[in-house]
């Protein structure tokens, strides 16, 4: 039997999904080893394990401060771990003990949002690279959710691809409870996720806009929290007084899952992901999508997405025109969603993720 740690500290975000999934099944699936699962103090209640054999520590060393670096090896160093899992890349550089790390892409290297502090932004980046590169070296194994990650992963850092490892995430199943959102449009374009920069969102406005002339009532309808910034897609869409588009801020997962089988298209217009889940939650959800051919997205979408160049609006506006304009083309991409995402499960990933595991406390 093993002590196990898991630094949990992101579990209460849209990251730490990951890890919540992670914890699920793998409760389910090893009732051997001990499992130490840290989470920050102010978490403490958001997940309780249900396995004897698994417990929660609490900690409330930030990521990317000096307190992590010192604070917070002195922590791992006193809960003596035969193995510790990082969900994040950021961890403390001088912890020597057997580690695993996932690193989920490298977008903080690759771009710059505009709704950070910039000067806060790059000297957490500066750091990160230092961080990075001692990860790399000094941790038994790196697991990362597609081929695409890996190699950007293994160019960044010149570590042997045998040491990075891919262990695909998913989607969940839809539970197919609707709540009807009272959109203003009866035909749509759909996007759900953040508005970063990167999501290459202002493309997306642009090319609606061109389909207007031929689709003139279509919408255009963005799901999650706004940008406030300045540079923004809500700014974009103000100044250029772009019409038929639609913010609805925060809704409800079931308001959410009425709006995926309801919409003309899905589209995902970003530039860079680790793993784009958005289309596969589409997919589940009945919207045929079409989505960028940049980063992995080829990858993980196979033929089931009708693909356009992120950074060219006519290819843009193009290939959604061919999706909304075929009903044919629409059940085909629909049917091939089906089929795509199916591909993909979390409790296959817990499953060769425990592997790993068993493979680092041999190394």
């Amino acid at each position: 039997m093993a002590k196990i740690v898991i630094d949990a500290r992101v579990i209460n975000s849209s990251t730490g999904h990951y890890t919540l999934r992670l914890l699920q099944y793998l409760e389910q699936m090893d009732k051997e080893n001990q499992y130490e699962v840290i989470v920050f103090s102010k978490d403490v209640d958001f997940w309780k394990p249900t396995s004897p054999n698994f417990s929660v520590t609490t900690t409330d060393y930030k990521y990317f401060t000096f307190a992590e670096q010192l604070g917070f090896k002195k922590q791992l160093d006193g809960l003596k771990a035969d193995l510790v899992h990082f969900m994040m890349p950021q961890q403390p550089i001088l912890y020597r003990g057997r580690a695993v790390t996932t690193v989920h892409d490298l977008i903080p290297f690759q771009t710059w949002n505009s709704d950070k502090n910039w000067l806060i932004y790059h000297a957490k980046r500066t750091v990160g690279y230092f961080v990075y590169h001692a990860l790399a070296r000094k941790s038994r194994y790196i697991l990362v959710p597609t081929k695409y990650i890996r190699e950007q992963f293994r160019k960044f850092t010149k570590i042997k691809p045998g040491k990075i490892i891919v262990t695909y995430e998913s989607a969940d199943p839809s539970d197919k409870i609707y709540d009807e959102y009272p959109v203003p449009f009866r035909q749509y374009l759909l996007y759900v996720g953040q508005q970063s920069d990167y999501k290459n969102l202002s493309r997306l406005v642009k090319a609606h806009q061109k389909l207007l002339v031929s689709h003139p009532n279509l919408g255009l309808v963005f799901v999650g929290k706004i940008n406030q910034s300045k540079t923004g897609v809500a700014q974009y869409v103000k100044e250029s007084q772009a019409k038929n588009v639609h913010f609805t801020g925060y809704i409800s997962d079931e308001q959410r899952n009425w709006l995926f089988p309801n919409a003309a298209a899905f589209v995902f217009p970003s530039t860079m992901e680790g793993f784009g889940l958005p289309p596969l939650e589409a997919m589940i959800n009945g919207a045929p999508v079409v989505s960028s051919n940049a980063a992995c997205m080829p990858e993980l979408y196979g033929d089931a997405v009708e693909y356009f160049d992120p950074f060219d609006v006519n290819k843009i506006a193009a290939a959604i025109d061919k999706v909304i304009s075929s009903k044919k083309r629409q059940k085909d991409l629909i049917k091939k969603g089906t089929a795509q995402v199916a591909k993909f499960s979390w409790e296959r990933c817990a499953r060769e993720t425990l592997d790993i595991y068993q493979k680092a406390l041999k190394k």
